[in-house]
Protein backbone atom coordinates (compact mmCIF):
# COMPACT_ATOMS: atom_id res chain seq x y z
CA UNK A 1 0.00 0.00 0.00
CA UNK A 2 1.80 3.16 -1.30
CA UNK A 3 0.40 6.60 -1.37
CA UNK A 4 -1.87 7.60 -4.82
CA UNK A 5 -0.67 10.03 -7.54
CA UNK A 6 -1.38 13.55 -6.83
CA UNK A 7 -2.16 12.94 -3.02
CA UNK A 8 0.05 15.07 -0.33
CA UNK A 9 2.47 12.44 1.31
CA UNK A 10 1.12 10.65 4.41
CA UNK A 11 2.99 11.57 7.40
CA UNK A 12 4.21 9.32 9.65
CA UNK A 13 6.66 10.60 12.98
CA UNK A 14 9.28 7.75 14.01
CA UNK A 15 10.42 8.15 17.32
CA UNK A 16 12.86 6.69 20.29
CA UNK A 17 15.93 7.02 21.58
CA UNK A 18 18.91 9.39 20.56
CA UNK A 19 21.02 6.30 22.15
CA UNK A 20 19.69 3.53 20.23
CA UNK A 21 21.53 0.21 20.34
CA UNK A 22 22.34 -1.80 17.52
CA UNK A 23 19.35 -3.59 17.61
CA UNK A 24 17.18 -0.56 17.71
CA UNK A 25 18.93 1.50 15.20
CA UNK A 26 18.46 -1.58 12.45
CA UNK A 27 14.70 -1.60 12.91
CA UNK A 28 14.42 2.11 12.70
CA UNK A 29 16.59 1.78 9.77
CA UNK A 30 14.80 -0.97 8.23
CA UNK A 31 11.42 1.30 9.45
CA UNK A 32 12.57 4.31 7.33
CA UNK A 33 13.17 2.39 4.09
CA UNK A 34 9.92 0.58 4.60
CA UNK A 35 8.14 4.09 4.67
CA UNK A 36 10.01 5.61 2.07
CA UNK A 37 9.04 2.68 -0.58
CA UNK A 38 5.44 3.31 0.29
CA UNK A 39 5.76 7.06 0.09
CA UNK A 40 5.63 8.02 3.24
CA UNK A 41 6.90 11.81 4.50
CA UNK A 42 9.13 10.68 7.50
CA UNK A 43 9.13 13.50 10.45
CA UNK A 44 11.49 12.80 13.20
CA UNK A 45 13.43 15.27 16.19
CA UNK A 46 16.27 14.82 13.38
CA UNK A 47 19.13 13.95 15.46
CA UNK A 48 21.01 11.28 16.62
CA UNK A 49 20.24 7.57 17.47
CA UNK A 50 16.55 5.98 16.02
CA UNK A 51 16.05 9.35 14.00
CA UNK A 52 19.18 8.91 12.37
CA UNK A 53 18.80 5.57 11.64
CA UNK A 54 15.44 5.93 10.34
CA UNK A 55 16.14 9.30 7.95
CA UNK A 56 19.31 7.37 6.82
CA UNK A 57 17.14 4.28 5.92
CA UNK A 58 14.32 6.90 4.42
CA UNK A 59 17.06 8.55 2.74
CA UNK A 60 18.94 5.09 0.96
CA UNK A 61 15.24 4.18 -0.76
CA UNK A 62 14.43 7.95 -1.64
CA UNK A 63 12.61 9.29 0.61
CA UNK A 64 12.29 12.58 2.33
CA UNK A 65 12.66 13.39 5.88
CA UNK A 66 11.65 16.82 8.01
CA UNK A 67 13.93 17.05 11.22
CA UNK A 68 12.15 18.95 14.18
CA UNK A 69 15.09 20.06 15.79
CA UNK A 70 15.19 21.38 19.34
CA UNK A 71 17.79 23.69 18.83
CA UNK A 72 18.15 26.88 16.75
CA UNK A 73 20.65 25.61 14.55
CA UNK A 74 19.44 23.41 11.42
CA UNK A 75 23.20 21.67 10.88
CA UNK A 76 22.22 19.89 14.26
CA UNK A 77 19.99 17.67 11.97
CA UNK A 78 21.66 14.74 10.78
CA UNK A 79 23.18 13.91 7.41
CA UNK A 80 20.19 12.85 6.13
CA UNK A 81 17.91 14.89 7.14
CA UNK A 82 16.52 16.43 3.75
CA UNK A 83 14.61 19.27 5.68
CA UNK A 84 16.21 20.43 9.15
CA UNK A 85 13.46 23.02 10.91
CA UNK A 86 15.46 24.43 14.07
CA UNK A 87 13.11 25.49 16.18
CA UNK A 88 15.22 26.62 19.62
CA UNK A 89 12.00 24.97 21.28
CA UNK A 90 14.57 22.29 23.24
CA UNK A 91 12.07 18.98 24.39
CA UNK A 92 8.87 21.03 24.07
CA UNK A 93 9.70 20.32 20.02
CA UNK A 94 8.26 16.60 20.51
CA UNK A 95 4.48 18.48 20.54
CA UNK A 96 5.84 19.67 16.77
CA UNK A 97 6.89 16.13 15.72
CA UNK A 98 3.90 14.28 16.30
CA UNK A 99 1.32 17.23 15.25
CA UNK A 100 2.98 16.95 12.12
CA UNK A 101 2.28 13.42 11.75
CA UNK A 102 -0.97 11.34 10.60
CA UNK A 103 0.46 8.08 12.59
CA UNK A 104 3.75 7.48 14.91
CA UNK A 105 6.14 4.47 15.51
CA UNK A 106 7.94 4.41 18.57
CA UNK A 107 11.77 2.45 18.39
CA UNK A 108 12.76 1.81 21.54
CA UNK A 109 12.71 4.68 23.32
CA UNK A 110 13.26 6.85 27.11
CA UNK A 111 11.59 9.73 28.33
CA UNK A 112 11.37 11.93 25.51
CA UNK A 113 9.77 8.87 23.80
CA UNK A 114 7.56 8.32 26.22
CA UNK A 115 6.11 12.42 25.85
CA UNK A 116 5.89 11.83 22.16
CA UNK A 117 3.80 8.87 22.94
CA UNK A 118 1.65 10.92 25.36
CA UNK A 119 1.05 13.95 23.48
CA UNK A 120 0.40 11.98 20.39
CA UNK A 121 -2.55 10.08 22.07
CA UNK A 122 -3.60 12.88 23.30
CA UNK A 123 -3.73 14.31 19.71
CA UNK A 124 -5.79 11.38 18.59
CA UNK A 125 -2.96 10.06 16.81
CA UNK A 126 -2.13 6.53 16.18
CA UNK A 127 1.01 5.46 18.27
CA UNK A 128 2.46 1.48 17.29
CA UNK A 129 5.83 0.27 18.89
CA UNK A 130 8.47 -1.35 17.14
CA UNK A 131 10.73 -3.10 19.46
CA UNK A 132 11.60 -3.05 23.00
CA UNK A 133 8.50 -0.27 24.36
CA UNK A 134 10.24 2.88 26.12
CA UNK A 135 7.94 1.35 29.16
CA UNK A 136 5.51 -1.73 30.38
CA UNK A 137 1.92 -1.00 30.32
CA UNK A 138 1.26 1.04 28.13
CA UNK A 139 -1.47 -0.73 26.23
CA UNK A 140 -0.25 0.40 22.86
CA UNK A 141 -0.33 -2.17 19.65
CA UNK A 142 2.97 -3.85 18.47
CA UNK A 143 5.00 -4.80 15.52
CA UNK A 144 6.62 -7.40 15.10
CA UNK A 145 9.15 -6.17 12.19
CA UNK A 146 9.77 -2.99 10.07
CA UNK A 147 7.54 -3.86 7.31
CA UNK A 148 4.36 -4.72 9.84
CA UNK A 149 5.20 -1.41 11.47
CA UNK A 150 5.44 0.52 7.95
CA UNK A 151 2.03 -0.90 6.38
CA UNK A 152 0.34 -0.55 9.88
CA UNK A 153 1.44 2.96 10.14
CA UNK A 154 0.21 3.94 6.33
CA UNK A 155 -2.93 2.31 7.04
CA UNK A 156 -3.18 4.44 10.11
CA UNK A 157 -2.22 7.54 8.42
CA UNK A 158 -5.37 6.79 5.63
CA UNK A 159 -7.56 6.68 8.37
CA UNK A 160 -6.14 9.73 10.06
CA UNK A 161 -6.44 11.69 7.40
CA UNK A 162 -10.02 10.53 6.30
CA UNK A 163 -11.45 11.16 9.87
CA UNK A 164 -9.87 15.02 8.81
CA UNK A 165 -11.08 15.69 5.93
CA UNK A 166 -14.44 17.57 4.62
CA UNK A 167 -17.19 16.40 2.58
CA UNK A 168 -17.99 20.42 2.17
CA UNK A 169 -15.50 20.72 -0.74
CA UNK A 170 -12.14 20.78 1.07
CA UNK A 171 -11.09 17.12 0.62
CA UNK A 172 -9.07 16.45 -2.09
CA UNK A 173 -11.37 15.08 -3.75
CA UNK A 174 -12.50 18.70 -4.69
CA UNK A 175 -9.13 19.93 -5.28
CA UNK A 176 -7.89 20.27 -1.69
CA UNK A 177 -4.74 19.06 0.32
CA UNK A 178 -7.02 16.70 2.69
CA UNK A 179 -6.48 19.46 5.89
CA UNK A 180 -9.34 20.63 7.54
CA UNK A 181 -9.54 24.22 6.92
CA UNK A 182 -12.33 27.41 8.06
CA UNK A 183 -13.70 28.68 4.90
CA UNK A 184 -13.60 32.54 4.82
Amino acid sequence: MSVAEGESPLRVAVVGTADADEGEYALARALGRALAQRGVLIVCGGRGGVMEAASRGAHEAGGTVVGILPGEDASEANRWVAVPLATGMGEARNALVVRAAEAIVAVGGRWGTLSEIALGRAMGRAVLTLGRPPADGLGLPSAPDAESAAEWAVAEARVYRASRERVDGFGPEHGGHGEVRTPG
